[in-house]
């Protein structure tokens, strides 16, 4: 009996511990989104998980990886600016949404402040004007030079589709290569005293250095309208109209993964971070924060503030099957 004890506790002591489920996170690679996984795999290790390495790709490449398995989670879905790329990836057979992690996000149309105000410019429209569109030409074309969104990215379908709807094609030469390269030229621009014509969303770190209200506005549209909607209400109650809707931010979710993973999924549906957080860490990480040791800090850092509704958050996870 002795040595059958003994043999027992031999292979207890040898036998490998049970792995942990590896998650699997892709991102579109901006670096205002670092703090935000840092958060969400803070949770999912204090669950019992792995985390893997993270990819990156197009918001298409991300709904379609998501739904296909090869990743489990994106943290960064603007909901409904990249409707479509999830029902070209599968819809709701495949793919699940989170959340809403934070919401009330808006895009816009934005100019410097300073020429808004001397010439008057309001709107989109006026870009019609050559003497308007002349203030932002930095190639000497004739068309008002702006910084655009990256192709593949929910906002560069808006924009090419608003070119047409308000006959702007002939008076703006659209700009969308890397859009951070982009937008760095342009704050250089406006640090020089330059006129300058550029998209840009909340939350985002670039609202930290060109202020909206402040340093620059943004310019209503003629009217509202949006890609494959007859009645695209984009107008906020005040009457201004920015041109995009209003966007919800969700973790897009692998179906399967989510019912295989009760306890995660109850995490990242659970997970709410303020707009107003998200802008403030996007901020300091572009302004050199962004080391693996500082996101992890901030994060950190993050969830103290919120610790109540985190160890509760945590532990309803925990007890989901």
């Amino acid at each position: 009996m002795r040595k059958l004890l003994s043999t027992i506790a031999v292979l207890i002591l040898t036998s490998p511990a049970a792995q942990a489920e590896t998650v699997r996170p892709i991102g579109s690679g901006q670096t205002g989104d670092k703090v935000i996984y840092a958060v969400i795999q803070s949770g999912l290790s204090q669950l019992g998980y792995e985390n893997g390495e993270m990819l990156t790709g197009t918001y298409p490449v991300i709904n379609l990886t998501v739904a296909q398995g090869d990743a489990d989670y994106s943290a960064v879905y603007w909901k409904p600016l990249q409707d479509q790329f999830f029902a070209q990836a599968g819809g709701d057979e495949k793919l699940l949404l989170a959340g809403p992690l934070y919401t009330g996000a808006m895009q816009g149309y934005f100019i410097d402040k300073a020429t808004a105000d001397k010439h008057k410019i309001t709107s989109l429209d006026q870009m019609k004007d050559p003497a308007i569109a002349a203030l932002f030409d930095t190639d000497g074309d004739g068309k008002a030079n702006f910084v655009g969104c990256n192709p593949g990215w929910g906002c560069e379908a808006v924009i090419e589709h608003q070119l047409d709807a308000y006959g702007l094609r002939d008076h703006i030469n659209l700009e969308k290569g890397e859009y951070f390269a982009l937008i760095a030229n342009a704050i250089t621009n406006y640090k020089a005293g330059k006129s300058i014509f550029y998209t840009n969303w909340q939350p985002e770190w670039v609202n930290s250095v060109l202020v909206p209200d402040k340093d620059v506005v943004f310019l209503n549209v003629p009217f509202s309208s949006l890609p494959g909607e007859e009645n695209a209400n984009t107008k906020w109650k005040d009457g201004r109209d920015p041109g995009f809707a209003t966007n919800d931010n969700y973790i897009l979710v692998n179906k399967q993964f989510a019912k295989d993973n009760p306890k995660a999924w109850a995490f990242l549906d659970g997970l709410r971070m303020p707009i107003g957080d998200v802008s403030d860490l996007m901020a300091r990480t572009e302004a050199g924060g962004d080391s693996p040791e500082k996101i992890e800090a901030m994060a950190k850092e993050w969830i103290a503030k919120h610790q109540a509704e985190w160890d509760a958050l945590i532990a309803k996870a925990n007890s989901a099957q």
